[in-house]
């Protein structure tokens, strides 16, 4: 299940499309059953995000928040669905990087959609392996909606 909001109220974002995605890259990554939570906010908000639990005074493109820390919390008796975490996407910044990557904003949204939630299922990408393994999982899961990606 996907837990949507549009907290940036913006209007060029297919929010349909979106949540389908979203809810076709869990299934790409074996957590059908899951849910996550999905925000699209404006710059203002993720900036105060960003501040609150980076301590980094600016705005940036995605966020995400694990619940656990690492992979999510398990299904219980009391908890029927295994929540995963958080993705808290910049409308106005991935418009920005849409245009300097001649990419449609709708495009861009979906590749932070994509990054959100591996850093969400534990993926990182400080060193080069861990780059290079989630660099494969990204043009991996943006087959799996159909996302064309370079390289």
């Amino acid at each position: 299940m996907i837990h949507y909001r549009n907290a940036a109220r913006a209007r060029d974002v297919n929010s349909r499309a979106l949540v389908a995605s979203a809810k076709r890259l869990l299934a790409a990554v074996g957590e059908e059953d899951a849910s996550l939570s999905l925000s699209v906010v404006n710059d203002d908000e993720m900036r105060a995000i960003n501040r609150s639990h980076r301590g980094k005074d600016r705005s940036t493109d995605v966020l995400s928040f694990s619940i656990d820390g690492e992979t999510g919390t398990p299904a219980s008796a009391n908890a029927p669905e295994r929540l995963l975490g958080d993705v808290v996407i910049s409308v106005e910044t991935a418009r920005r990087q849409a245009a300097d990557y001649d990419a449609t904003l709708q495009d861009e949204l979906y590749r932070l959609l994509i990054h959100g939630l591996l850093h969400v299922l534990g993926h990182d990408h400080e060193r080069a392996d861990e780059r290079r393994i989630m660099q494969r999982e990204e043009r991996r899961l943006a087959g799996a909606i159909g996302l064309e990606t370079a390289g």
